[in-house]
């Protein structure tokens, strides 16, 4: 559905994309991760045939947008700017963008849409009043005024109070899972990220550094880590320094009532009778996946 091929984009002297590829397949939620200035907005530009590339492509169903405007019919896009007008309602915003898409019945497109994100049809408050939430739900609402088969969502959390993220969150997963839309998604939010994407791809400097399912970057670049949850804060502090007296371990943390221990030199079950021989009540012991953000964070830094 989406596709870049050794696309590049400079400014002046400065290069934003330098030769970056990545496909995203039908369906998919696509996480487009990277630090500010990275080149992700950048990305999407090129995407919608709104600025030219340097070199290379960035094809959506196969074709450069820029020289297919038809194309524009079937994509959506929201970005961190919502675009709605202040002085129209809800309804109102909807059926005007709607308009600029011929979309047919749209009285009733609009009030389907308000529904499914859960903003009153009939209300006749003006948009400019809403609260960011609110903004953002009526945006994500816009965004697919035009049914599309690709939709782009530029950082569609940012600002957003935990209920609003979450309630926006299930928003995107409900598109892609029930209505097929594939999602290329922006966000800082790698929590969130990990909650619904399929796919991951970082961008650093303007250059691809990984591109992935996110249960294989889990696997490939996961750290080993034995969470062991003890009874106290004190416990954990006294069990970490039980395990660095013996000096066999490379790094333990203390996170809270527990203790996490990286890249152990030593079997988990040794580990657990050295600290009840030390009478140290282990209330717990597992094996940790890292997070989206350890990884992110880890191959970034390098």
């Amino acid at each position: 559905m989406i596709e870049a091929i050794e696309c590049s984009k400079a400014i002046g002297n400065k290069n934003i994309l330098n030769n970056i590829n990545f496909k995203v397949d039908k369906g998919n939620i696509f996480g487009y991760l990277g630090p500010n200035g990275a080149g992700k907005t950048t990305t999407i530009r090129i995407a919608m045939g709104l600025i030219k590339p340097s070199n290379g492509k960035i094809y959506v169903f196969g074709k450069d947008i820029g020289i297919n405007n038809h194309l524009r019919q079937k994509v959506g896009i929201l970005t961190e700017n919502s675009g709605l007008y202040s002085n129209l309602s809800a309804p109102e915003n909807l059926i005007y963008f709607g308009s600029l898409y011929s979309v047919k019945n749209i009285k009733d497109r609009a009030k389907k849409l308000l529904d499914f994100v859960g903003i009153n049809y009939s209300g006749n408050q003006k948009t400019g009043t809403f609260s960011t939430g609110m903004k953002r739900k009526l945006s994500l609402a816009k965004s697919i005024i035009n049914d599309p088969e690709v939709l782009f969502l530029d950082e569609p959390t940012a600002g957003l109070d935990p209920e609003a993220q979450k309630m926006v969150r299930e928003l995107i997963l409900d598109l892609a899972k029930n209505k097929e839309i594939t999602v290329f998604l922006t966000s800082h939010n790698l929590d969130e990220v990990q909650k619904i994407c399929d796919h991951i791809c970082i961008i650093n400097n303007g250059q691809v550094i990984v591109d992935d399912r996110l249960e294989n970057l889990q696997k490939k670049y996961s750290r080993s880590v034995f969470n062991i949850k003890l009874g106290s804060k004190d416990m954990a502090v006294k069990s970490s320094h039980i395990l660095k007296e013996k000096n066999i371990l490379s790094e333990i943390e203390i996170a809270g009532d527990s203790i996490n221990i990286l890249d152990g030199q030593i079997e988990s079950g040794e580990i657990i009778k050295m600290l009840v021989e030390n009478n140290i009540e282990v209330k717990e012991a597992s094996r940790l996946k890292s997070s989206l953000e350890d990884i992110y964070l880890d191959l970034v830094k390098r």
